[in-house]
């Protein structure tokens, strides 16, 4: 298969504190106040996505202890802590900030006692209070910490959303990616990227973007660099969108095994993420726009549990059943009478 993509690579290794309370705050729009050592988050790191519940090494017991996560404490812990002598809580509070901890997030609007928010700021821990729920805030905290350590590739080649579908559309270059791209945009589509593709793994799904640079622009050969959103407008272009499906172009004399009744669902391997796979050989009159509407619409509709050759394919094995018995329904007609519409 003549497709490929670059080496995955992580979008961070490590992420400062303080460019996680700041995206907390203005991208996912989670209200944070400051408890303890804010001035010590530039210089502490987030270095992966888990997240940790310091229940057990409150108590004492630290053999399995992930300190290095982000430690979310919620309404158990912060109860435990109340409820024990003031000496004990500094006993046990101190069991966890020993460690090198990146930051403590209190949940449920909770904070801790003084003395515990001043052992914090001597140990330089940074600790934030947020009013959300505790299964709501680490949800959130996943997903968003999933995304700044999510492996991503770039390819090269035109993406774009099609009726919802995201089709990347790939091939040599000078092969007419742009072009394709740029018909099904004035056709009323939308453009995601041209040229660089950067393809993340998000969860168990592949998101697809432009880079900072090329968002919204096109380079026609011949013609040079187009604002797709200046002159079409904003709903022209959008920034996002889930990979879906895979369209290679190809040369017609480059073209290998071309699927002719789509029966052999093809797939490429992207960031170990099974995409389906469709091969379009390019001859001279052969309109790969509205191909590429046809088979963005095929794909709903086998979303939605009807799949057109497997239908066709049923249709030749009830007329091969009705030829063993001396009937030859592929020489009828396909209706039984013609009513009346004669020119």
């Amino acid at each position: 298969m003549p497709f490929s993509t670059h080496s995955p690579i992580p979008i961070n290794e490590k992420l400062t504190v303080e460019e996680l309370i700041t995206k907390l705050r203005k991208r996912v729009n989670i209200n944070l106040i400051a408890c303890a050592a804010e001035e010590r988050c530039r210089d502490k790191f987030v270095r992966e996505a888990e997240l940790n519940r310091p229940g057990l090494a409150l108590t004492g017991y630290l053999d399995v202890f992930s300190w290095q996560r982000v430690q979310i404490i919620g309404n158990t812990e912060t109860d435990y802590l109340k409820k024990l002598p003031e000496s004990k809580q500094l006993e046990a509070f101190g069991n966890i900030t020993k460690f090198d901890l990146p930051i403590i997030f209190l949940t449920n609007g909770n904070t801790l006692p003084n003395a515990l928010l001043e052992n914090a700021t001597k140990r330089g821990i940074p600790i934030f209070t947020t009013p959300y729920e505790t299964t709501r805030f680490m949800l959130l905290l996943k997903d968003f910490l999933d995304d700044q350590f999510a492996l991503q590739t770039m390819v090269h080649g035109a993406m774009v959303d099609v009726y919802g579908v995201g089709i990347l559309i790939v091939g040599k270059s000078g092969i007419g990616k742009s072009e394709v791209a740029l018909d099904l945009v004035e056709r009323g589509h939308r453009l995601v990227a041209d040229d660089v593709v950067m393809i993340t793994k998000k969860g168990s799904v592949l998101m697809a973007s432009a880079t900072t640079m090329s968002k919204h622009f096109m380079e026609i050969r011949g013609l040079g660099i187009v604002d797709v959103m200046s002159m079409f407008g904003i709903r022209s272009v959008r920034y996002q969108k889930r990979l879906e499906i895979v369209t290679e172009l190809s040369l017609w004399d480059d073209a290998r095994e071309i699927n002719r009744t789509g029966l052999d669902h093809d797939q490429v391997s992207i960031l170990d993420n099974e995409i389906p796979y469709i091969q379009l050989p390019i001859t001279p009159g052969k309109n790969i726009t509205v191909i590429a509407e046809v088979i963005a619409m095929n794909h709903l509709l086998k979303h939605y549990g009807y799949d057109a050759a497997e239908a066709f394919q049923e249709r030749i094995r009830s007329s091969i059943a009705e030829k063993t018995k001396g009937v030859n329904p592929s020489m009828k007609r396909a209706i039984d009478y013609f009513e009346g519409d004669i020119e």
